[in-house]
C-alpha cells in the first residue's frame, strides 16, 4: 500500500524499500498474519504520534466505575440508619454506585420481608441523587440492591490550587569569633635537661654549581 493508500500490489522487500526510500518514509508491516504480508509506506514516527493521541482521548472519555458497599442488620436502629444512609448519600454525591448489603444471621433469615423493607425505605429516602440499578435480591445469607447516582446530583470537586511556599531567605553566616587561646599549663622544670645533639641537615648539591 503506497503512501496515499492507493494498492501497489505484490512487491519483493526490496523494491518495496526502495519505494519507501525515495518517498523519504517509512516501510511498515500492518498485517503479518496476512499472505502475502501486507505493508504501508507511511511515516512512521507521525503514525506513532497520532496512535498516542488516539488513545489518550479514549482513555479520557472512560469512566472509572467506583463501586462502595454499605452493609446492614435488618434490625437497624434509628441512629445508626441515619449515619449509614448519610455514608450513602455521600457515595453516591461522589459518583460511586453504592452496593447495600443486609446480613441475615441465624433465624433472621425467616423474615426476609424485614430486609426488603429496609432497602425499600433506603431507596425512598436517597431517591433525589440515586437510582435502583440492580433491585433487592437474596445472595446466600445477605440481600443485596445496587444504587446508581443520578448524573445532576453528582458533585464535581473544584480543582485545588497548588500550594506555593514562600522562599526562606538564605540565613546568612555566622560572625567569626576569635577564641582565645586555650592556655596549657607547662611542667616545671625538674632538674638539669639533658640536650640532644642537633641532627646535621642534608644539603643537596646543586649541579652545574
Amino acid at each position: 500500500m503506497g503512501a496515499d493508500g492507493s494498492q501497489v500490489g505484490i512487491l519483493d522487500t526490496d523494491a518495496a524499500l526502495k519505494m519507501a526510500e525515495e518517498a523519504d518514509l517509512d516501510l511498515v508491516e500492518v498485517a503479518p498474519q496476512a499472505d502475502p504480508p501486507v505493508c504501508r509506506i507511511m511515516d512512521y514516527g507521525k503514525y506513532k504520534y497520532e496512535q498516542a493521541v488516539k488513545q489518550k482521548e479514549a482513555r479520557k472519555k472512560q469512566s472509572q466505575i467506583v463501586v462502595k458497599e454499605m452493609k446492614m442488620r435488618p434490625k437497624i436502629d434509628r441512629h445508626d440508619y441515619e449515619t449509614k444512609k448519610g455514608h450513602v448519600v455521600r457515595f453516591l454525591r461522589q459518583g460511586a454506585k453504592v452496593k447495600i448489603t443486609i446480613m441475615f444471621r441465624g433465624r433472621e433469615m425467616s423474615h426476609l420481608e424485614l430486609g426488603r423493607r429496609l432497602l425499600d425505605r433506603l431507596a425512598e429516602d436517597v431517591v433525589d441523587v440515586a437510582k435502583v440499578e440492580v433491585p433487592a435480591k437474596v445472595d446466600g445469607r445477605n440481600m443485596t440492591m445496587v444504587l446508581n447516582p443520578l448524573k445532576e446530583a453528582v458533585v464535581q470537586k473544584p480543582p485545588q490550587p497548588s500550594r506555593i511556599r514562600p522562599s526562606r531567605p538564605e540565613p546568612e553566616p555566622a560572625a567569626e569569633v576569635d577564641e582565645p587561646a586555650e592556655e596549657v599549663d607547662e611542667p616545671a622544670e625538674e632538674g638539669p635537661v639533658e640536650k640532644k645533639p642537633a641532627r646535621p641537615a642534608k644539603v643537596t648539591r646543586a649541579e652545574g654549581g
